[in-house]
């Protein structure tokens, strides 16, 4: 799927909320060994709260995640997680993290470009699903947990996104690199 050599030039992306308002400003590194997402989310819950993120995501070169840095700008709430790729987190220090083992990706609830992950990593055949578990982080509050997705490859640069612990089903638009251009009734490509 990825025709860039070992470091290109950098990327920078945005998406627009469409269900609640948000703006996402992504700027993807892609460096020998791995990749970079440094990204601002500036959105509104549906309860009406404000608020923004400051994410850096960490994936190795095999699309794994293994470093999440997040932080609720204006307030205390920061996040530092750490992974050895295979499902084996630890928090900031090296307390280890039980419940979510087995995760490999991470899904930020605010932002499109997570699904970003799994598909690069899985690369899946067209036809083709994979049931995963992911580092699930909520907003407001950033609270973490393991959840269960399944991601199935469509034709025509789609992919069927499902959660498997909720009733929420998508069929979603990615580019040639994996990014979502359109996530029907949530996210847009800006």
């Amino acid at each position: 799927m990825d025709t860039r050599p070992d470091t290109a030039a950098p990327l920078t992306l945005r998406w627009e909320g469409l269900a609640s308002p948000s703006l996402e400003h992504l700027h993807v590194q892609t460096l020998a060994g791995g990749t970079i997402f440094d990204a601002v989310v500036v959105m509104q819950a549906d309860s009406g709260q404000r608020g923004a993120l400051r994410y850096r995501l960490h994936v190795d070169a095999a699309w794994r995640t293994r470093r999440l840095s997040i932080q609720e700008v204006g307030s205390a709430y920061s996040i530092q997680l750490q992974s050895d790729g295979h499902g084996r987190w630890t928090a900031e220090g090296g307390a280890p993290l039980p419940e979510l083992a087995g995760a490999i990706d991470v899904d930020l609830g605010v932002s499109p470009a997570t699904n970003t992950l799994p598909i690069r990593r899985l690369d899946l055949a067209e036809g083709a699903s994979a049931e995963i578990h992911v580092v699930h982080v909520g907003w407001p509050g950033l609270a973490l947990s393991k959840a269960p997705q399944r991601y199935t490859r469509l034709s025509g640069g789609r992919y069927r996104f499902e959660s498997l612990d909720a009733d929420f089903r998508r069929d979603i638009s990615v580019d040639a690199d994996g990014f979502v251009l359109d996530y029907p009734d949530l996210f847009r490509r800006a």
